[in-house]
């Protein structure tokens, strides 16, 4: 498949596929919904086919948990296409309707970006969730999984190509990429795709970003962390760290550093090991840490993102001193303070430069479908355009629509006429 032939199509249709009726689109979703429960077998056994192939070729266990498609999954993301149907449509919005004179009337209207390219990890379920938010949204778009998941991305795909297709939409308004070197083929092709989302490690996203001239949102590595201040309820963070780190553990918003204030550390680092080995969880610490409960010792480099049921510890003295390491060694995606002082919570949200802020609860809040976006593409730890988990509104921008009646500037740069700027 020659990508650039096949986007360049793409590119044609997406004006058509931006004006698609809402009615269309919210048909096109309940079509998909319907036909991947309709053919739900046929998906686990592709599925099987893919973890399988992965078992056989040593992929990591948490990797293997982010590869299954089951009938939870499937629950999931028929939730998720149904909370989307139930949003208001993000197309076609007036944001600005100001008069600029008599007759002269402009309007800030939002609209799709266009032609987005999504390349994402090995998550079938990503793929759904991706295609379904582009699909309400009124976007376009070239989707490229991770191989491991090559049988279920490609049924996945064909389910949801055909029932648009069904649904009313133009042929080349969806493609999916299959090989590798067509990530590349797809980063020439600026002027064609208006936005790239790249799902994956920093090193990846860094790559994407330093071959193309296409704009890019950065979805990279969740080094999260969770703040147990000195004005903690102890039992209400046990039960957070719990959470932030089994409930699943291959995720990008699980906690994978642990901050305690020193003043509590003799009685809660107790509590703390106590718990996580009950739920299998290896703790890892600085010196200061080891040296009260044992286990192995880390460096200032050992903060990293585990994805596994490995947590970091670190004692810091203050609100402060854990915003400076959380800014320092952080991906700015979420991290969360567990105290019932008001001020410190406030201090930490306002100082903490994080996509995600939060306050007596798990860091796993982090998503999409939680916060009722109906889903995401991913979470964006830029500042730019869109940050957080990035849903409808973060897919498309707007155009300005100026309404005139014969007007032209020469009247007001002579002072024959005048604005007047009344919004309506």
């Amino acid at each position: 498949m020659n990508i650039r032939e096949e986007v360049s199509k793409m590119k044609k249709v997406s004006p058509h596929v931006a004006a698609l009726p809402p009615e269309m689109r919210n048909r096109a979703l309940e079509m998909i919904r319907d036909a991947l429960n309709g053919e739900k077998e046929r998906i686990f056994e592709e599925n099987r086919k893919d973890l399988m192939a992965a078992e056989q070729n040593g992929v990591p266990s948490p990797v293997m948990k982010r590869l299954k498609f089951n009938e939870d999954k499937l629950l999931d993301v028929s939730r998720g296409i149904g909370q989307l149907l139930i949003l208001p449509d993000p197309v076609n919005r007036i944001t600005l309707n100001r008069e600029l004179d008599k007759g002269l009337i402009l309007k800030r209207v939002s609209c799709p970006i266009g032609v987005i390219g999504v390349v994402f990890e090995a998550r079938p379920d990503a793929l759904v969730q991706i295609s379904a938010l582009c699909i309400k949204s009124g976007n376009c778009a070239v989707l490229k999984g991770g191989r491991e998941t090559t049988y279920t991305n490609r049924i996945l795909f064909r389910i949801i190509y055909e029932n648009l297709l069904k649904a009313g939409y133009p042929e080349n308004c969806m493609l999916q990429a299959e090989q590798h070197n067509e990530i590349d083929e797809l980063l020439q092709c600026d002027g064609l795709v208006d936005l790239l989302i790249p799902r994956g490690s920093n090193s990846f996203v860094r790559y994407i970003m330093d071959n193309t001239r296409i704009p890019v949102m950065g979805h990279a590595d969740g080094l999260c962390h969770i703040f147990v201040d000195s004005e903690a309820d102890q039992d209400k963070a046990i039960k957070i760290l719990i959470d932030a780190k089994t409930q699943y553990t291959a995720a990008c918003n699980a906690v994978e550093t642990i901050l305690v204030d020193r003043s509590i550390a003799g009685q809660f680092l107790k509590k703390l090991i106590d718990a996580m080995s009950k739920e299998g969880v290896r703790l890892r610490g600085t010196k200061e840490v080891t040296d009260l409960i044992g286990g192995e010792t880390i460096g200032e480099d050992g903060f990293i993102e585990y994805l596994d049921l490995t947590a970091s510890v670190k004692l810091v003295s203050s609100v402060d001193e854990a915003v400076d390491h959380i800014n320092r060694f952080g991906s700015h995606h979420t991290d969360c303070i567990i105290t019932e002082s008001a001020e410190k919570a406030e201090k930490f949200m306002e100082l903490v430069d994080s996509a995600g802020v939060y306050q007596n609860c798990s860091t796993r809040f982090a998503d999409g479908f939680r916060y009722g976006f109906g889903a995401e593409v991913g979470i964006s730890t830029g500042k730019i355009h869109a940050r957080g988990p990035v849903g409808l509104e973060g897919l498309v921008t707007y155009k300005y629509r100026l309404y005139g009646d014969g007007q032209i500037v020469g009247d007001y740069a002579s002072g024959k006429s005048q604005f007047h700027f009344r919004d309506l």
